[in-house]
């Protein structure tokens, strides 16, 4: 067996955000495009659901990004360094992210979504409803800088 595997995107991001942004992601509407293979009953039913799981390539980012040690978040001495897997960025191995966009439409192959931290031009390598029953179970908790580091992060960017 091997440790290999190919994922093709199944969809791109058209519009949206332009520019590659550490905070004011909210109220920001974007398409996701499904790509022409797939056909347009693919998205039956999604515009019935509020959220979606995205998952994403941080394509603008490099192999030389990628930083397998500690550091503090945004290089903040202020946070405590921490490890590769405790920050959500395209430092990480696979250059992945994961968004949960709002749904406002699905029309042909364009899924017309808002707070979507993604730019224009992000492969999609997958796409699902969010099902709150599959959400986080129990207490929910983080790290005292994670919301000291993220107060502006859902703001309209017309709101700096």
């Amino acid at each position: 067996m091997s440790n290999r595997y190919e994922i093709r995107p199944i969809a791109t991001v058209i519009g949206g955000h332009t520019e590659v942004a550490d905070d004011y992601q909210g109220g920001v509407e974007a398409l996701i495009r499904l790509h022409a293979e797939y056909p347009d009953e693919t998205l039956r039913g999604l515009a019935d659901f509020s959220h979606l799981v995205v998952t994403w390539h941080f394509h603008l980012a490099t192999p030389q990004d990628v930083a397998l040690h500690v550091r503090s978040p945004r290089n903040n001495p202020q946070w405590p360094a921490t490890g590769t897997f405790a920050h959500r960025n395209h430092r990480r191995p696979n250059q992945l992210a994961t968004s949960f966009p709002r749904v406002l439409g699905v029309h042909g192959r364009d899924i017309h979504v808002t707070d979507l931290d993604a730019v224009d031009g992000t492969p999609i390598l997958d796409l699902a409803p969010y099902f709150p029953a599959m959400g986080p179970q129990g207490a929910i908790h983080t790290p005292t800088w994670v919301p000291e580091m993220l107060p502006d992060y859902w703001r309209n960017p017309d709101e700096r």
